[in-house]
């Protein structure tokens, strides 16, 4: 059912997938925060009638529209990719994963589209009250859009909601709502759609305390700095819960990302989180009686508690996951990654053999085969893994990315509670070491972003879908060289198109706002 697949395709093909996700994810974060900032802007001139907000709240999405703009092109290609490079995978779940993409093009994009117009080319041939509507709903169109996109990728990294039919060979969806609602999308939704805010918010404060150390647009500056920072605060602080309720997701739905991202190979009741630690970079795999650490300082029980929500928790560790036998909720106990294996591949047979009796006619044989393949297509994905040690992520990748995105969360909470003291209790005006603080933080909001995206995908490595379809067999059969040629064009494109962006919102933000 699978032929050889060149390694190098696969590399090169998630090397690709993964720069134009980066790029991606580089936009999308700002056009999400903006939304909500300029709308807060833009509904102080609606309540007020002040020009002054008109004028603060223009400034904002002018840098929205030019980010807005670059996000959609590499949106479009990352949708592509899952046709040209990934062709395996986009038929395989087709039916599934096209449901949320299809409903995110057709519902939230035409909304940001439609309204995205009267807000840049309405004002003053609208009401107030239509054009206010109208950069709310774009923000929301937006937002919506996030929505449908992260139920997708949360069914991939917890795949509910469909069955396996052995007779077209592909997985269909039987319960919408279980894939559109599931607890794994809610709270990744929250925690990207916050984390987002919480980039508008420094972006914003950045730019803001630019102002104020070039001593140009004072009260215009300080106003953006107070919404931004309150937007800010909160969502940093509603992020670091829903991190929380993404860790429990994850002890749950993806066990062996939680053991990467804390370095843990042996599993322990009371486990313990580890607060800073180095890994030692001889462990190369859980068996070979390496120290996986060099040092760690563990917070106590803190993981059994993220993972379990009780402090004496049993938490499996990378060794257990992969050797099994300790005991699961139901009171069974947890199979070693050989029997997976081994079940995988008898699964793969009874769907061959279902295939080949309905070939010949006999139902008889079809019976019995669809009958051991429902017992093991649980494990399906498993048959095609060649050595048990590829269901181990990148632990020293997943271990410091984790780290990176807790400690900048951590910051911006910080960040914001400084930002609006010196806002409301001294004069932040003169502080020119906080302006190069504000400054200097808007690259960490991006840092933590792509952080916290590393985690979730390169957590979850073999899979491509959580435990039923590895990248090995999720690829497109295509020439490595144009996988690596179509690599450097994206890369020489994007990178353009990213240079260009920097370029046109540093002289619309030397510009300043403009008096209407």
């Amino acid at each position: 059912m699978l032929e050889h697949i060149d390694t190098s395709l696969i590399d090169w093909s998630r090397a690709q997938f993964a720069l134009t996700a980066i790029y991606h994810w580089i936009f999308v974060p700002l056009t999400l925060g903006l939304a909500v900032i300029m709308g807060i802007m833009e509904t102080m001139y609606y309540r007020t009638g002040d020009e002054f907000w008109k004028r603060t709240a223009k400034f904002w999405m002018k840098l929205f529209g030019i980010n807005f703009a670059i996000g959609v092109a590499t949106g479009l290609i990352l949708e592509f990719e899952f046709g040209t490079n990934w062709s395996n995978y986009s038929w395989f779940v087709g039916d599934i994963f096209g449901a949320p993409l299809a409903i995110e093009g057709i519902l939230a994009f035409f909304m940001e589209a439609t309204f995205i117009a009267v807000m840049f080319f309405g004002w003053d041939k609208v009401s107030k009250k239509f054009h206010l509507a109208s950069t709310w709903l774009t923000g929301l169109g937006a937002t919506i859009s996030a929505w449908w996109i992260l139920v997708a990728n949360a069914w991939m990294q917890n795949p509910v909601g469909m069955e396996f039919n052995p007779d077209t060979g592909r997985n269909e969806m039987v319960d919408f709502w279980a894939v559109a609602l599931s607890p794994t999308a809610v709270n990744k939704f929250f925690h990207t759609v916050l984390s987002g805010w919480v980039l508008g918010a420094v972006f914003v404060v950045g730019v803001a305390c630019w102002f104020l150390l070039k001593k140009r647009d004072k009260k215009f500056a300080l106003s953006s700095i107070k919404i931004a920072a309150w937007v800010g605060l909160a969502s940093a602080v509603l992020s670091a819960w829903t991190g929380d309720g993404s860790g429990y997701q994850v002890a749950q739905t993806q066990p062996m990302k939680l053991a990467a991202m804390e370095g843990y190979y042996k599993g322990q009741q009371g486990a313990g989180l580890v607060a800073i630690g180095m890994l030692n970079p001889e462990k190369k795999t859980y068996n070979d009686g390496q120290d996986p650490f060099l040092f760690r300082m563990e917070i106590p029980k803190m993981l059994s508690l993220l993972a379990e929500r009780k402090m004496d928790a049993f938490v499996p560790g990378i060794a257990d996951l992969l050797e099994g036998g300790y005991e699961l909720k139901d009171g069974t106990k947890a199979l070693s990654a050989e029997e997976k294996i081994e079940r995988g591949k008898i699964a793969i047979g009874a769907f061959e053999a279902y295939r080949d009796a309905k070939s010949a006619g006999n139902e008889e044989d079809a019976k019995v085969a669809a009958k051991t393949l429902k017992e093991n297509v649980a494990y399906f994905g498993y048959g095609y893994i060649k050595d048990v040690n590829d269901l181990v992520p990148n632990v020293p990748l997943t271990f410091y990315a984790f780290r990176v995105m807790v400690m900048l969360g951590g910051y911006f909470i910080l960040f914001f509670i400084v930002i609006l003291f010196l806002a409301y209790k001294r004069d932040l005006s003169k502080m020119k070491w906080m302006h190069w603080v504000a400054l200097l933080t808007i690259p960490l909001g991006y840092l933590a972003g792509q952080a916290g995206w590393v985690v979730a995908e390169c957590g979850r490595q073999p899979w491509t879908i959580q435990d039923m379809l590895p990248v090995n067999a999720a690829i497109s059969k295509l020439d490595v060289g144009s996988v690596q040629a179509t690599f450097f064009i994206f890369l020489v494109l994007f990178t353009i198109m990213l240079i260009a962006e920097i370029g046109i919102m540093l002289k619309a933000i030397k510009k300043g706002p403009e008096n209407n």
